[in-house]
């Protein structure tokens, strides 16, 4: 087949976006429609990091759009050097913005001539409305070409014409920029609703980072609002980060502006250790959350097992630390502020910072800082040590009690329970395993199942609550030794992800509260203990079904009361009989397959962790020893609950 220059396809202006919207938004998914909300909304942040904005406004409106207000300098619209706007120039042109020199952005959360533009292009209709210079004006555009020139405003009443917030009054201050944009629904394709908590999530970590900026949100939807002011910066989300937690020590804080490199790089860390047995550690670079961390976070880490190391070693005989006893009960923030045009991410989605010089400067800061806290706190620095010796104990009583628990091998698959009915196929990922309440239920899974790729693993009622649960105890608990060993990856340090034996987990309770119980403790489990099986997307949940009804000899199922109402509605005036189904063990293998586990009708919902932060308080929250958190939880969201798991 000839290969000529005629195979040579050029695309003009914002024409790579649309054609790979994933190269520059990650995905076209949920994840993907809120990143472009997340560029928008960060370059409003960018102008409130060096104090030219104090107030952020962003709006959820009827008609799918999203409007986000700064009040702010406002994007300059005089021409630029090729003639046109120097707001259409950003707004249209990939890589052009005023974040690739180092004069009007010393540190921002992206680069405004991609992420404004690249929202653009995605979106099936954008306005931008600027104050500045004694001027107001506007132009709109559609998929990322303009539709209109760069127009005046004339007037108030034009303006509010321009708005589609009723509520919203724009900012008394001699500039902002409004923009407003609606996804284009030919790229996103699953979703086009904007999120109201993923929106609050986004903003109000925003606010903890900037100290002293208040946001202002509002979902015309639903008529719910939120505003967020925190004068404490990083120190405030440390507190609210363990604000279920019973605090060890005081909030540990540095913040120092480093010159010795070729750019000025500023490093904020504030640290607490709780009782928790888990680790909450959050990095940012710019403001952009590093959900894969990065060389920031690599600085850190080593700085503070270093430091602790030391003064282990200066304080306590014959002890040797590693690195993941340093994690029980740590919550810390890193946060790094580099100029944008020196910044490097792995990607356009920037979940992970690379530049070195971030790994040097956050090593830095933290090394001198900590050890010269420990030096003038011994109190507060033999909190911490007696916190690290206690998880360097329980390792080693885990480590032991996972040999004593099983011989040796055992809990890397070399031998598996007996109650398990393993399935035929070897391939991970072709093979299922369901985590079944009951010996009932069990019996019928394993009679109705598809012995090729199905496995039952039965369980005997409810499991140890691991949120607070060490790992020797854990391994001795038999239900949780045995989904371990029928599992194959190990846990804790024996951990190896790669030889898990099922690629599809499936958590298959009865649809009552004890069932909900259960399964939270299941997830509780995976969570804390097991967490790449729920990053892998391995990890599901069985929805059984909840009526059987029968008409004319033929049987009908539904999975919630809505379901049973709205099909009586399809049937009405028929004779019928109802049948409620208190547990899977009520069902005979045919019905359970045919309902539960025969993928052409069953229905699973995938686990997943869109934010992590949250995840973490949740399960804290709901399975820890602090009862007035749970019992508020409760209250507050009681008449919301459903017995659909």
């Amino acid at each position: 087949m000839a290969y000529t220059a005629k195979d040579i396809t050029v695309l003009e202006g914002l024409e790579p976006v649309r054609k790979r919207p994933g190269m520059y938004i990650g995905s076209t998914d949920s994840k993907g429609l809120h990143h472009i909300l997340t560029e928008i909304v960060d370059n409003s942040v960018d102008e409130a990091i060096p104090g030219f904005a104090n107030n952020i406004w962003v709006t959820l409106a009827r008609d799918g759009s999203a409007t986000v207000v700064d009040d702010g300098r406002g994007i300059p619209i005089d021409k630029h050097k090729s003639g046109a706007s120097a707001l259409e120039i950003t707004m249209t042109k990939l890589h052009a913005g005023g974040k690739f020199g180092s004069s009007a952005y010393q540190a921002s959360a992206g680069l405004h001539g991609v992420g404004a533009s690249a929202v653009n292009a995605l979106s099936r209709f954008m306005r931008v409305i600027v104050k500045r210079d004694k001027q107001t004006v506007y132009q709109q555009y559609q998929r990322g070409k303009p539709t209109t020139k760069v127009l005046p405003v004339k007037g108030e009443k034009d303006l509010a014409k321009l708005i589609p917030c009723p509520h919203f009054s724009l900012p008394r201050t001699d500039s902002f920029t409004v923009t407003t944009f609606i996804p284009d629904e030919q790229i996103f394709k699953k979703q086009v609703d904007f999120g109201w908590q993923t929106l609050v999530n986004l903003c109000r970590e925003r606010a903890f980072l900037i100290a002293k900026l208040s946001f202002h949100l509002y979902d015309e939807r639903t008529k719910e609002e939120q505003h967020f002011y925190f004068d404490g910066g990083i120190k405030s989300l440390v507190k609210y980060l363990n604000r279920n937690k019973k605090p060890l020590s005081p909030i540990i804080y540095f913040n120092r502006q480093l010159d010795g490199y070729e750019f000025p790089i500023g490093v904020e860390v504030a640290l607490q250790y709780t009782d928790s047995f888990t680790e909450t550690v959050e990095s940012f670079a710019n403001v952009i959350n590093t959900a894969d961390g990065g060389t920031h976070l690599t600085g850190f880490k080593m700085a503070l097992s270093r430091v602790v190391k030391d003064y282990s070693d200066k304080n306590t005989k014959d002890v040797t630390l590693v690195s993941d006893d340093l994690k029980e009960g740590l919550t810390a923030v890193v946060f790094i502020k580099m100029p944008s045009n020196d910044i490097q991410f792995e990607s356009q989605t920037k979940t992970k910072l690379n530049n070195p010089e971030a790994q040097s400067a956050a090593f830095s800061v933290v090394k001198e800082g900590l050890t010269g806290y420990f030096e003038e706190h011994p109190n507060d620095a033999r909190k911490v040590l007696d916190k690290v010796l206690l998880a360097s104990r329980a390792r080693l009583a885990a480590r032991a009690a996972r040999d004593a628990v099983v011989r040796k091998g055992a809990l890397e698959g070399s031998t598996l329970p007996g109650k398990l009915a393993d399935c035929q196929e070897t391939n991970p990922e072709q093979c299922e395993l369901f985590i079944v309440e009951g010996d009932s239920a069990g019996g019928s899974a394993k009679q109705g199942r598809d012995r090729k790729f199905q496995a039952i693993l039965p369980l005997g009622g409810k499991i140890l609550n691991t949120e607070r649960a060490r790992l020797d105890k854990i391994i001795q608990f038999e239900e949780l030794k045995d989904l371990i060993i029928a599992l194959g990856m190990g846990i804790g340090e024996t951990m190896n992800p790669a030889k898990l034996r099922y690629h599809r987990i499936v958590i298959m309770c009865d649809a009552d509260v004890d069932g909900e119980h259960i399964a939270t403790l299941l997830l509780t489990f995976f969570y804390r203990h097991l967490q790449p099986i729920i990053d892998g997307g391995y990890l599901y949940i069985a929805q059984p079904p909840l009526y059987k009804i029968a008409v004319n000899k033929s049987d009908h199922y539904v999975y919630s009361d809505q379901g049973l109402t709205d099909y009586l509605a399809t049937i009405k005036g028929q004779k019928y009989s109802l049948q409620r189904y208190k547990g899977l063990g009520e069902m005979n293998p045919e019905q359970l397959w045919e309902t539960t586990m025969n993928p052409a009708n069953r229905i699973l919902k995938q686990v997943t962790v869109s934010d992590a932060t949250q995840a973490n308080e949740v399960f804290t929250m709901l399975m820890s020893d602090e009862v007035p958190p749970r019992k508020r939880f409760i209250q507050t969201h009681a008449k919301m609950a459903t017995l659909d798991i």
